[in-house]
């Protein structure tokens, strides 16, 4: 082959894929492969690449390293070379983790590994460079992993080189011959040589026969054999070993330190080549004869340069590299191979000197195969290789097999934290806290780079055991407690429960009851603690619907009238307007009863000042205006207030966010008339269940109706003596002489109308009382009822919850909800409205309201209002207050009721 094409670096797949021109005087020629891999030390200059300079005797390599560029295109570095290792440090992220970085670095080492099985399988002679003189034990895994992965592999490169033209014993060890690996050591400071050229150390005239560093060759040959044949990487046989080292000959050489002084080390280089190079152009040889005059005429420059001191003795003990690697190459060349079976019965291993054709052919199969893997062909056969390289991890990853082997040692005692104190049933709370726990244990024993993987197993492996029958219903009640069944399926319509399925179909239970009123408050039942709007605030009170106040007189709230039969519940943009207002607004907006709107369509039927077609005064906050009454025309409803959709419904209770013309399927509220005024007795007050001692006493209201002068009313009463004459009831006759008002001639006397109204309270056990104001009790121990006006009641915001008057002896105490708004209107010319506006919780909640606002009650009657057991909007309940929670935050606003007059009937 033309010397001028080998002297620049080339990358082997360039090599094996160009056409290089063959010398035709050498064509038949055999060829001998070295390879030379191993490490460099941390200095700039590149060792491996200098020695290459130095055996072909040409000026391949750069002294001060390569290029960045070059060193990618040659790819003859590896992670072993500091520069290489400065690239793949730069290319991980600062934000890679351990885990991610150590598959990095394994997946180079395996890349190098097959790098290093490629050139064991088609070179003779293998020189292994080590930046000092200490041999690195870690290559003895090495070599046995890539034994173990040459093994693995063998048959899928037997398949690769199968029609290749080179003797059937290559084919069947898939390579030319068992190849000789030589160790080459550089020497530190310690070992250096002496000036005057002598290792002696101690007389320079009379040297010893074998140097320092002849002795540690010696040594160190000595320790590699024996480590190599421990770990049974060298046998007896030859042909089975990956590599084989000589027994009567040299296989290790230390290089001397280098001079410190670079310059001149480099001028006596540059003397040394001139000298070869003259010598060159006066005799053409070649072959042997031209390296032995090679080694001759180095010797005679090295003669010149040192002193007369220098022992020639001593320099043919220490001979150079190139004598030390050409005894080895001489086998080759000359066909005889190598001999290195040791024992009783040495076998003879097979060799084959190929000619650089039948090499290429050979050496680029296994390139397509081992490393480049772009062949087509080949595509089958790498891919399975690379499979393969699963059998060096248990060699080559000892940071991930001890990793491994700790983590499993930490998975048990992290199950065992978990699982410790756990009920059968538990929530995601109780299982994430566990959790925790269990990672706390792991990560005090667990170490190295599986520390992660083995964590995600933690993970799974404790929420399988949770899934697997452990895990809580994590439905929460209206009340805030939790279902006590496992986890389990809602049986569908018309389905029973069913506790065999896996899950099992049940319904919802919390295993709480409480006590609590229909909805005149009549009757007392037994409740279950309910999991949604209908069961709590329609289906309860409809089941005793039948037993107790079925038949009474009531004002029907608005609901939805499906005109399809499958309506679907609207979503929360359905129909929501674009300038709605906010929920603060709302609020705001709801606290003045005088201005505030309906959301559905009002029933007409029911207000009488509606019904006449004119509308009545105000006589202030709750009627105690002057009686001065103006015709106002009355706002006619918008199109969505009249025709609410009869296609969707709104799915939950009617509140200020939701969207207007839309209904609920059943109201929360409930408005019944549980007989006449004069029904209710104010010296014995509500003749009901559950009232505790004195407390179900109703406040008077006192209403000023007409104020008229003495002289007006005399004119106005009849005087035939007839019934009409007779005073009515808790009325004095005026205009009389000597009647009980006492009153002089001329003097104005006011009609006064007197409405009674309680805010009723019960708590879970279903004990019922009054309240005659935000922290007050009523409490009448004696006849004559209540003395406390509603004024107070009336004109303050009334708290939704309050603290029981009967604490039980449990730590936790009990809260009485608002349930029950009493209303008693007398047989009088005056207009109760009713606008009850609920807040349960702190902004943002929204205002809950009744599906009809603004109601008249009829006069003549005793009226209760039903208060919504539990309040859920589309996100969810609004769960009762904590312990620790104010209570000032849950809230019926002020104006739930205002009184106006009626018009007088015309004569």
């Amino acid at each position: 082959m033309k010397e001028a094409s080998m002297a620049f670096p080339v990358s082997m797949g360039a090599l094996l894929q160009s056409n290089l021109l063959e010398d035709a005087a050498h064509r038949d020629d055999g060829l001998c492969v070295v390879g030379i891999f191993g490490k460099s030390s941390m200095q700039p200059g590149p060792l491996k690449e200098s020695l290459i300079n130095t055996l072909a005797d040409k000026h391949i390599f750069s002294l001060f390293g390569e290029p960045e560029d070059s060193a990618r295109r040659t790819g003859c570095s590896t992670l072993c070379d500091s520069r290489q290792l400065l690239r793949a440090c730069q290319s991980l992220s600062a934000d890679t983790g351990h885990s991610e970085a150590h598959d990095f670095w394994k997946g180079l080492d395996r890349q190098h590994c097959l790098h290093l099985l490629y050139m064991f399988s088609v070179c003779h002679v293998l020189l292994l460079v080590h930046p000092n003189q200490t041999f690195d034990v870690t290559y003895d895994r090495l070599f046995r992993a890539l034994d173990a992965l040459r093994q693995k592999v063998l048959p899928l490169i037997r398949a690769a080189i199968k029609d290749c033209p080179v003797s059937k014993e290559w084919k069947v060890n898939c390579r030319p011959c068992p190849p000789r690996l030589l160790f080459v050591f550089q020497m530190n400071g310690t070992l250096k040589v002496s000036a005057n050229g002598s290792e002696s150390g101690a007389n320079p005239d009379k040297p010893k026969k074998h140097s320092p560093r002849r002795r540690l060759q010696h040594a160190l040959e000595d320790q590699i054999y024996r480590i190599f044949r421990k770990s049974r990487v060298l046998t007896n046989q030859s042909s089975n070993c990956l590599f084989t080292v000589p027994a009567n000959q040299a296989f290790v050489y230390v290089i001397p330190a280098a001079d410190e002084d670079p310059v001149g080390a480099l001028l006596g280089q540059l003397r040394s080549n001139c000298i070869l190079c003259d010598q060159d152009s006066t005799t053409s040889v070649s072959g042997p004869r031209r390296y032995q005059q090679m080694r001759r005429s180095a010797r005679q420059s090295s003669c010149n340069r040192d002193s007369g001191s220098t022992s020639m003795s001593s320099q043919l003990v220490d001979y150079n590299l190139k004598e030390f690697l050409w005894q080895h190459v001489e086998l080759v060349l000359n066909k005889k191979g190598f001999d290195d079976s040791v024992g009783r019965n040495p076998q003879p291993s097979h060799f084959e000197l190929p000619t650089y054709s039948k090499w290429v052919q050979v050496a680029s199969k296994l390139h397509q195969v081992l490393i480049s893997n772009t062949d087509e062909e080949m595509v089958e056969l790498a891919t399975k290789v690379q499979s393969q390289l699963k059998v060096l991890e248990s060699s080559l990853d000892a940071d991930t097999k001890f990793s491994e082997n700790r983590c499993q040692k930490a998975l048990p005692l992290a199950h065992s934290a978990y699982q410790s104190n756990l009920p059968h049933n538990y929530t995601t709370t109780v299982h994430k806290n566990q959790l925790v726990q269990a990672v706390r244990v792991y990560s005090q024993h667990a170490r190295g780079v599986a520390f992660q993987r083995y964590k995600l197993q933690l993970n799974e492996d404790c929420y399988k055991f949770w899934s697997n029958g452990h895990q809580l219903c994590e439905e929460r009640s209206l009340t805030d407690q939790h279902c006590v069944h496992k986890f389990h399926l809602l049986p569908k319509p018309g389905e029973k429960p069913d506790m065999d399925r896996n899950p099992p179909i049940l319904n919802h239970n919390s295993r709480g009851r409480s006590t609590s009123s229909c909805n005149c408050g009549r009757k007392q039942a037994p409740r279950e603690d309910p999991f949604d709007i209908q069961a709590a605030n329609y289906d309860f009170y409809q089941m005793l619907e039948e037993k107790c106040c079925g038949k009474l007189e009531r004002i029907e709230f608005p609901m939805f009238q499906p005109s399809t039969p499958d309506p679907a519940p609207a979503s929360n943009q359905a129909q929501r307007l674009p300038c709605e207002a906010s929920v603060s607004g709302d609020t705001e907006r709801l606290k003045e009863p005088s201005t505030a709107q309906s959301h559905t369509p009002r029933d007409t039927s029911l207000s009488l000042a509606l019904s006449l077609g004119h509308s009545t005064d105000s006589l202030g906050p709750y009627g105690e205006g002057d009686g001065t009454e103006t015709q106002v025309q009355q706002k006619r409803p918008s199109l969505i207030d009249r025709q609410p959709s009869t296609v969707e419904y709104l799915p939950g209770m009617m509140h200020s966010g939701c969207p207007k013309g839309l209904l609920p399927k059943f109201s929360s509220w409930s408005l019944v008339k549980l007989g006449p005024a004069k029904s209710y007795n104010c010296h014995t007050g509500l003749e009901q269940p559950g009232f505790l001692p004195g407390s179900s006493f109703l406040l008077p209201w006192d209403l000023v109706i007409r104020s008229r002068s003495e002289d007006d009313t005399g004119l106005t009463e009849p005087l035939n003596g007839g019934t009409s004459s007779w005073p009515a009831p808790n009325k004095s006759l005026v205009g009389k002489r000597g009647s009980t008002g006492g009153l002089g001639r001329g003097r104005r006397r006011d009609d006064m109308a007197r409405v009674f109204v309680g805010f009723e309270y019960e708590d879970s056990r279903g004990r019922r009382f009054i309240s005659s104001g935000p922290d007050k009790i009523v409490k009448v121990l004696g006849p004559g009822g209540a003395k406390d006006p509603a004024s107070r009641v009336l004109n303050t915001d009334m708290p939704l919850y309050i603290p029981s008057p009967s604490q039980g002896r449990g730590l936790k105490p009990h809260f009485a909800q608002l349930a029950r708004l009493f209303i008693v209107v007398p047989d009088a010319p005056l207009e109760v409205t009713l606008n009850p506006q609920v807040q349960p919780g702190s902004p943002p909640c929204p205002v809950f309201h009744p599906e009809q606002t603004d109601l008249v009650l009829p006069p003549d009657g005793l009226w209760v209002l039903r208060f919504p057991y539990s309040y859920a909007t589309d996100h969810g309940p609004c769960y009762p207050p904590k312990e620790n929670q104010p209570l000032n935050n849950y809230k019926v606003l002020r104006g739930i009721l205002r009184a106006t007059t009626a018009n007088p009937q015309p004569q």
